[in-house]
């Protein structure tokens, strides 16, 4: 069972000590039950009991100290991070984001040279403690080029800094907050520094959320800093900035699919049991079509964030594969929760709103992944810089393995300049198509060669090439190709059932119609392209019994399956 069941959590871990982390982990959350689960929700309690757990058991330390920092059996190992952010996001997004944003807050500290300051963080998250990520202004989000943060250089040698930062995470409560700025009276003398939130000169405005969570403005007020506080300087910061979100992002993918599986649990056992005008609800096709599609689009998340973190995990310098396939575990699998959670609600209808439903809080949490660490516009500009290597200029890459070893990825806090993405190489993403013959997978074969065709025979003119909304639907055809050879790979890895993967294509044939139809419809598309666009529009192979069989064996089955503990 490729789905999260925390009843029955049998994903393999290398070592015991992982395994045990998982297994408090769930333990802590059905001890507490939903009921508390939900009330601590509703009244915005701050989770103290959760991080005392997170303390007692070095929890924090163990998954994200790398080796060499911490214990000896301590380590920065994506493979058991994506299973406790998954975990997180299944019992509630408020967690999650305590352990996302302390990842980010770590991660300026461990790309550093500050050596002194390694050895403070690794017995600070000893310690129980978490961190923050000073990047965002109000004025200005995440342009780093306005950045109002200054650090004014003293005649002492140290310096001090003042100016506000908001939407930080954790900037409450952060044994440290690794704070982006720049040099006094410079342009673009970046620097990256590290301040106590507890201290005198630092000032926690506000919280600017209703939520559970504590997401701060804070300010500094000629706050003192020494050279031992500082972390990177000039392009070194500013390729830290960009490094830490590239390392971090990922992980909301892996949130979203969580947050999705504890709503389909719910969805299916409510439907299951619920009759309207004489007929279980489960008997109209209708409803099966969506739990159908539900599943499978989930299922398809889950196969790519996997996948994903194979390439994450053997990235170098020669193969930034990953720089692709990030962006679009945090772009194109949180959408793709978004499409789950409204398939779901579209079964469950007004019980969606119910305050004792899990789903209640998921409907409301699963909007915010697309629009955290950068937009899904953000990132689809990042990732449309790919498709012109990916379509028509391969290179040759040995096969990268299922990587979930007990190792440490030291990569990813060594990944160095950040331009030139437009120059890094991809595997053809034909052998991975040309691996499998399944009706759905041939007509999205015929899709993928008429994309290609229509970029070479009438690729975005200058005006094209500057309407991002255009780009844009032209982004969103590129991502379901490279979304579907990963799956394709990790479908093979994972031994999914054909008639499975194929089902999986069905809903990937309608979306690719269904953005080759925005294509055709825009108002700037020149005729050939409408006349190119519009030969991209398929419809599935129609399979009943197929259908039936998915319904029955992988999603009825689901009934019952998991309830959480209520406590």
């Amino acid at each position: 069972m490729i789905l999260l069941n925390p009843k029955k959590h049998t994903r393999d871990y290398p070592d015991q000590k992982s395994r045990e982390i998982m297994l408090k982990t769930i333990a802590f959350f059905e001890t507490r039950g939903k009921r508390r689960l939900k009330s601590d929700d509703h009244e915005r309690v701050w989770y103290a009991d959760f991080l005392e757990f997170v303390k007692k058991e070095k929890i924090f330390s163990t998954l994200m100290t790398p080796a060499g920092h911490g214990a000896s059996d301590s380590r920065w190992d994506t493979w058991r991070n994506c299973g406790f952010n998954e975990i997180l996001g299944f019992y509630g997004l408020n967690y999650w984001y305590t352990w996302q944003v302390t990842m980010l807050g770590l991660g300026p500290i461990w790309m550093s040279n500050n050596e002194e300051l390694k050895r403070k963080t690794a017995k600070l998250l000893e310690d129980g403690g978490i961190f923050a990520f000073g990047l965002s202004e109000k004025e200005h989000g995440a342009d780093l080029y306005s950045s109002e943060m200054t650090l004014k250089p003293q005649a002492d040698g140290t310096y001090k800094a003042e100016g506000r930062k908001y939407y930080i995470g954790n900037a409450n409560k952060a044994a440290l907050v690794s704070t982006f700025g720049k040099m006094q009276d410079s342009k673009d003398d970046y620097v990256f520094f590290a301040v106590d939130s507890q201290h005198e000169k630092y000032e926690c405005v506000q919280n600017v959320v209703n939520s559970q969570n504590y997401v701060a403005e804070y300010a500094l007020h000629d706050y003192p800093i020494q050279e031992s506080d500082i972390l990177s300087r000039g392009r070194e910061a500013w390729e830290t900035s960009l490094n830490t979100i590239n390392v971090c992002k990922f992980n909301l993918g892996w949130a979203s699919i969580g947050m999705c599986t504890h709503a389909l649990y719910e969805s299916i056992s409510h439907a299951s049991h619920r009759k309207l005008f004489h007929h279980t609800v489960t008997d109209f096709p209708h409803i099966r079509q969506l739990f159908v599609d539900s599943y499978c689009r989930i299922v398809a998340m889950k196969l790519f964030a996997l996948r994903a973190a194979d390439y994450m995990r053997s990235a170098s310098s020669e193969d930034r594969r990953y720089l692709l396939y990030n962006p679009m575990v945090k772009m194109k699998v949180t959408t793709q929760g978004e499409e789950v959670v409204n398939l779901l609600w579209d079964v469950i209808a007004a019980k969606g709103f119910e305050k004792d439903m899990v789903f209640e809080s998921v409907a409301r949490d699963i909007r915010a992944l697309p629009k955290l660490e950068g937009t899904v516009h953000v990132n689809m500009a990042l990732i449309i810089k790919f498709m012109k290597n990916y379509f028509f200029s391969p290179a040759v890459f040995p096969e990268i393995p299922r990587r979930s070893d007990a190792a440490n990825d030291k990569f990813l806090f060594e990944q160095g300049p950040t331009k030139g993405l437009g120059k890094i190489r991809f595997h053809d993403y034909r052998l991975a198509y040309d691996s499998i013959t399944l009706p759905n997978i041939e007509i999205f074969k015929k899709q993928i060669r008429g994309l290609k065709r229509l970029l070479m025979l009438a690729g975005p003119k200058k005006s094209q090439a500057e309407d991002f909304d255009f780009l844009l639907i032209l982004g969103e055809l590129f991502t379901l190709v490279a979304y579907g050879q990963l799956i394709i790979e990790n479908a093979k890895i994972y031994a999914i059932p054909n008639e499975l993967l194929d089902q999986i294509f069905d809903f990937m044939v309608r979306d690719f119609s269904k953005f080759a139809l925005q294509l055709y419809s825009k108002t700037s598309s020149t005729r050939l392209q409408m006349f190119l666009a519009r030969c991209l529009i398929y419809r599935p192979v129609p399979n009943s019994k197929q259908f039936d069989k998915i319904w029955s064996t992988h999603v009825q089955s689901l009934d019952g399956a998991y309830a959480m503990n209520e406590g």
